[in-house]
């Protein structure tokens, strides 16, 4: 016996489909907005993070990252990320060398900041301080970069 389907059978078993496919969507799109660079020599790079190991400095333990050509105002996307915790790290590397540049007794000398702009202390902002929440489409995030010392490094 053969089973027919009629048209609105079809329709509602495609709208069924269609509402699970939303309803089962599990990812986002996190925008980081960069602001406060003091030059725009060099490069900046951003790292998005689900744990605290590593974090903030050790990019290659971070979920994802990347570098873009730095400017008075910078914008990076993340997309299709899992719905989950989060935090962003930012390095302004002025002079290009891919790492962070320090004094001799280990503060930055270039530009750094992180989600949730938490206030420089000694040592850098934990994965708590700086963590947030994706659990809908899209976040939004604005870093301002901190910079300890004065001066420009200069191009090697």
């Amino acid at each position: 016996m053969r089973k027919t389907i009629t048209a609105a059978t079809l329709l509602s078993l495609l709208s069924g489909t269609t509402a699970a496919k939303g309803e089962n969507c599990s990812d986002g799109c996190i925008s980081v907005s960069i602001s406060n660079l003091r030059n725009s020599d060099g490069k900046v790079g951003v790292a998005l993070f689900r744990v605290k190991d590593g974090f903030p400095d050790k990019t290659e333990r971070a979920l994802e990252g990347r570098i873009i050509q730095a400017g008075e105002h910078c914008l990076v996307k993340f997309e299709h990320v899992p719905y989950g915790t989060y935090a962003v790290s930012v390095l302004h590397d002025e002079n290009s060398n891919g790492k962070m540049d320090k004094t001799f007794i280990g503060v930055p000398k270039e530009g750094f900041g992180t989600s949730n702009n938490p206030k420089v202390r000694m040592g850098p902002p934990s994965f708590s301080e700086s963590s947030f929440e994706l659990d809908t489409g899209n976040v939004t995030l604005n870093i301002s970069l901190n910079y300890l010392n004065q001066r420009s490094i200069q191009k090697q």
